[in-house]
C-alpha cells in the first residue's frame, strides 16, 4: 500500500509527521517544484518523500489537504481516479452551500475524483493538535471518518489506527459527514473538538 500527502501547508506538515512517527514511507506533493519543500520535509523526518503532483497521485491512499478552492486542479491530474482512496482534509469554511448546489462539501469533493472512493476525515483538528502525538494519557486521540463506501471508511480506519489514532467512523458524507464539515460561516459541531478515546 502507497501513501501520498497533497498539500504541504500546515496540514499535510502535521499529517507527515504522523506518518514520521510511525515509520511509513509517505509521498508528499504541491503543485511547485519539489525542491521548493524539500528541506521542510527532511526536517520532519527521511519517511516523508517530496515529489511531483504527477508521481505522488500514483499512490494508493492519498491525502487531500489542499485548499478546498484548490480541489478541482488536483482533480484534474488524472482522467479517473478507479482504484484509489482519496481522503478529504479540506475544509470548505466561507464557501456558501449555494456554490455548493446544496451539497456536503465533500460530496462536491467526491464528484470531482471520478472514479475514486472518498473518505472525509483527519480534518476536524487544527494542525497543531493533528501534528501531536495522538497518545495521550494512556488514550488515543480520535480521528473522525465519514463516507458512502463502508469498505474504504474500514480501510482508512485501520490506517488511521496504525498512525496511532482512534478512528469513529460517523456514516455517510450526507449525515455525520456534515457533523464534520463547514457550510458557509459555520462550523460541523465536531469541528475543533479534540476527543481522547480510552479503551
Amino acid at each position: 500500500m502507497s501513501y501520498a500527502i497533497i498539500g504541504f501547508g500546515n496540514i499535510g506538515q502535521a499529517l507527515a509527521k504522523s506518518f514520521a512517527r510511525n515509520g511509513i514511507e509517505v509521498s508528499v506533493a504541491t503543485t511547485h517544484d519539489p525542491q521548493s519543500f524539500a528541506s521542510a520535509a527532511a526536517a520532519i523526518g527521511p519517511q516523508i518523500i517530496p515529489t511531483k503532483l504527477a508521481d505522488a497521485v500514483k499512490a494508493d491512499i492519498i491525502f487531500l489537504a489542499v485548499r478546498f478552492e484548490s480541489h478541482p486542479e488536483v482533480a484534474k491530474v488524472l482522467p479517473t481516479w478507479k482504484g484509489k482512496t482519496i481522503i478529504d482534509v479540506t475544509n470548505a469554511y466561507g464557501v456558501s452551500p449555494e456554490d455548493l448546489g446544496g451539497e456536503p462539501s465533500s460530496r462536491v469533493v467526491a464528484q470531482a475524483f471520478t472514479g475514486g472512493r472518498l473518505v472525509k476525515g483527519f480534518n476536524h483538528l487544527g494542525a497543531a493538535v493533528l501534528g501531536q502525538d495522538p497518545a495521550v494519557q494512556g488514550g488515543r486521540r480520535v480521528v473522525f471518518l465519514a463516507s458512502d463506501d463502508d469498505g474504504a471508511a474500514a480501510e482508512i480506519g485501520a490506517l488511521a489506527e496504525n498512525l496511532g489514532f482512534s478512528p469513529i467512523k460517523l456514516g455517510g458524507l450526507s449525515e455525520g459527514g456534515l457533523l464534520v464539515q463547514a457550510r458557509g460561516n459555520s462550523w460541523g459541531q465536531l469541528i475543533f473538538k479534540d476527543l481522547v478515546k480510552f479503551d
